[in-house]
């Protein structure tokens, strides 16, 4: 039993390190900006919803999923760290994006799914922890692992669909100087992902 707690603990800090909920929330609010209370909710729930379902998708099968597709983890890694970088340039030049501007409610899911759920909630940092956790392990930890992941999901959301009232709190300025640290942070990490990924491909 306290094997399955410390367990769980670890991988409890191994994920929120990963995808802080708070962290994450200045980042939603500039993916969102400009929708309405009821358009950021769906949007929410789409992005945590199929980051859950991608990242246990890779916790059960990713071994399989690479192998069937060709995928490498290097080549993962770079990737999504040019899709953060992006985000996140985006971000901090204060640009609006087709992400940011469009006025289709058709498009709320699409930025559910891209880039709010991959790369920045499921990205190649999630899924690779994930992964790590469940290497050589019984089905006891696999469904720790995804319980553990399942209640980060919901914190995330939790603070995704409390954005507003942290907005009221700390003050839209505020918000927006955050928002562009973010778009900093989210740059750096992208350029992060990428030199780790070279460094992986070329065995440096």
């Amino acid at each position: 039993m306290d094997n399955i707690l410390t367990f769980s603990l670890t991988v409890f800090m191994g994920f929120f390190a990963i995808m802080n909920p708070i962290a994450n929330t200045p980042i939603f609010l500039g993916l969102v900006e400009g929708k309405d209370k009821e358009q950021k909710k769906k949007i929410a729930k789409t992005g945590t919803i199929t980051a859950f379902i991608i990242v246990v998708s890779f916790i059960l099968a990713g071994k399989y999923i690479f192998e069937l597709f060709g995928i490498t983890i290097p080549a993962f890694k770079i990737t999504g760290g040019i899709l953060i970088f992006y985000v996140g340039f985006e971000m901090l030049m204060s640009k609006k994006s087709k992400i940011h501007s469009t006025e289709d409610k058709e498009d709320d899911s699409s930025v559910g799914i891209s880039p709010l759920a991959i790369p920045i909630l499921a990205g190649p940092g999630t899924i690779v922890t994930g992964m790590n956790f469940v290497t050589d392990a019984s089905y006891t930890h696999i469904g720790v692992v995804i319980g553990v992941f399942g209640l980060m999901i919901f914190l995330t959301y939790v603070a995704f669909v409390l954005s507003d009232v942290i907005v009221k709190k700390v003050g839209q300025n505020l918000i927006s100087v955050i928002g562009k640290l973010m778009g900093l942070i989210l740059a750096i990490i992208g350029t992060g992902m990428i030199v780790e990924g070279i460094k992986l491909s070329f065995n440096l």
